[in-house]
C-alpha cells in the first residue's frame, strides 16, 4: 500500500483555529482485496465517513480521503490495519471496520508519545485459534485481552453486547488449543427472570441446557463442531451449572463463570475458592441485570469491592461505548443507564435530605 498526504489551506481567517483540511491518497497493490475493503457499493467508506465526518471517494484501487487532519489520519490507519488483515485471508464485515475505527480513534492516545508517529500501525490485542482471529473492537477489549494473557483472574464487568462472554471463552479456546491448559470449565448459575428449572420438561443436563446456550455459541465459534463434540465427550470441555462446582479443585483449566450478577455471595466465594494450580478464572456479568429474588445481594457486587486492590485480580469494566453488537443496542443500553440513574439519585436519602432540609445548620 502507498499513501500520500497534502495539507490544504485554511482560508477562512475567523477558523484560524480549526484543523486544517487534509487529502490523503491511499493505493492498494491488489485490486480484489481493494475491492474487498472498500466493501459492496463502498459501504465500507461510508461508514467511515459516518463515523469520522471525512469524504472517502474510491475509484479503482485508489482512494482519496478528505477532512480534518487528525480524523483522515485514523481514517488511514483504520484502513491500513483492515488491509492487513485481508493481506492475510481474513474476511471483514461492517463490525471489523467499525472496530478498526474505534481502535484509530483510541490509538491517537499513544500517538501522543514522542515515539510514535501518524504513520503508525495498529496494534490491537487479538485472540487466534485454527478456526479464527478475533481483533479487539475497543479499547476496553483491547485491555481485557491483555488482562486475561496476565492475570490469573479476571472480571470482565459491563453491559450486553460487549463482547465479555465471547472473548473469554475465546481465549479459553485459544490457550487450549496451545496446550497451556488442559481442560475448559465453562460455568453458569441458573438463573432467570421469572423462570423455574422446576417448570421445564426433561433431566437436569435438558433443564440447564438452555441456560447454558451463549456459552455453547462461542465454542461452536472458535473451535470446529466435530472437535468441540469429542471435547465435550471427553470432559475436556465441560459446561454446567454453578451448583455442580462445589467440592472441586480445578487444576490446569481456563474456568469461567458467565452471569456473575446473579450469584449469592455464599455461591461466589466457592467458586473463586476452586481455583487450582495453573489455572486461569475468568468472571463476567453485568451487575445492572441481577434477576436474584428481591433483597437478595448479588455475590459479583460483593466480590468486586471485597477483593478490590489483591495483586493477581483485574477488573475490566465495560460501558456502553463498548456495545459491539446493532448500533441500537448501545441506544438501548444508555438509555437505561441514564433511567436508572435518575431513579437511584431521587432514591438517595442525602439528595431527598438536601430537597427538603437545606444545609446542615
Amino acid at each position: 500500500m502507498t499513501s500520500r498526504q497534502m495539507p490544504f489551506e485554511n482560508n477562512n481567517v475567523e477558523d484560524a483555529g480549526a484543523s486544517d483540511t487534509t487529502q490523503v491518497e491511499l493505493t492498494f497493490d491488489n485490486n480484489r482485496l481493494a475491492t474487498m475493503l472498500f466493501g459492496q457499493f463502498d459501504q465500507h467508506l461510508a461508514l467511515l465517513e459516518q463515523k469520522l465526518g471525512i469524504d472517502a471517494h474510491a475509484r479503482g484501487n485508489n482512494v482519496v480521503l478528505n477532512g480534518p487532519a487528525l480524523e483522515t489520519n485514523q481514517a488511514r490507519r483504520a484502513l491500513d490495519s483492515l488491509y492487513e488483515r485481508l493481506m492475510k485471508g481474513e474476511l471483514i464485515e461492517n463490525s471489523d471496520v467499525d472496530g478498526a475505527i474505534r481502535m484509530a480513534v483510541a490509538a491517537d492516545d499513544q500517538l501522543s508519545l514522542p515515539t510514535m508517529d501518524n504513520s503508525a500501525k495498529l496494534a490491537m490485542a487479538q485472540i487466534s485459534t485454527h478456526k479464527k482471529t478475533i481483533l479487539a473492537r475497543t479499547p476496553t477489549q483491547d485491555a481485557y485481552i491483555r488482562a486475561m494473557e496476565r492475570a490469573e483472574l479476571v472480571f470482565g464487568v459491563g453491559p450486553a453486547g460487549t463482547g465479555k462472554t465471547y472473548l473469554a471463552v475465546a481465549y479459553a479456546a485459544q490457550l487450549l488449543e496451545r496446550g497451556q491448559i488442559e481442560r475448559i470449565i465453562l460455568s453458569r448459575p441458573a438463573v432467570e427472570a421469572g423462570e423455574r428449572l422446576g417448570f421445564l420438561p426433561g433431566d437436569m443436563k435438558e433443564k440447564v441446557d438452555p441456560y447454558l446456550r451463549p456459552l455453547y455459541d462461542a465454542l461452536y465459534d472458535m473451535i470446529p463442531g466435530d472437535k468441540v463434540e469429542r471435547a465435550l465427550t471427553a470432559g475436556v470441555i465441560e459446561i454446567a451449572p454453578l451448583a455442580f462446582m462445589r467440592g472441586r479443585t480445578l487444576t490446569n483449566a481456563a474456568v469461567i463463570l458467565d452471569e456473575a450478577q446473579n450469584t449469592t455471595p455464599m455461591q461466589m466465594k466457592m467458586f473463586l475458592t476452586r481455583l487450582g494450580e495453573n489455572a486461569r478464572m475468568i468472571i463476567t456479568g453485568d451487575p445492572s441485570q441481577i434477576d436474584l429474588p428481591g433483597g437478595t445481594k448479588s455475590g459479583l457486587i460483593e466480590a468486586l469491592d471485597v477483593l478490590r486492590g489483591i495483586e493477581g485480580i483485574v477488573t475490566c469494566r465495560f460501558r456502553d461505548v463498548d456495545v459491539v453488537r446493532h448500533h441500537l443496542v448501545q441506544k438501548i443500553v444508555t438509555a437505561y443507564d441514564k433511567k436508572h440513574a435518575k431513579a437511584d439519585k431521587a432514591s438517595d436519602p442525602k439528595t431527598s435530605n438536601e430537597k427538603t432540609s437545606g444545609p446542615d445548620a
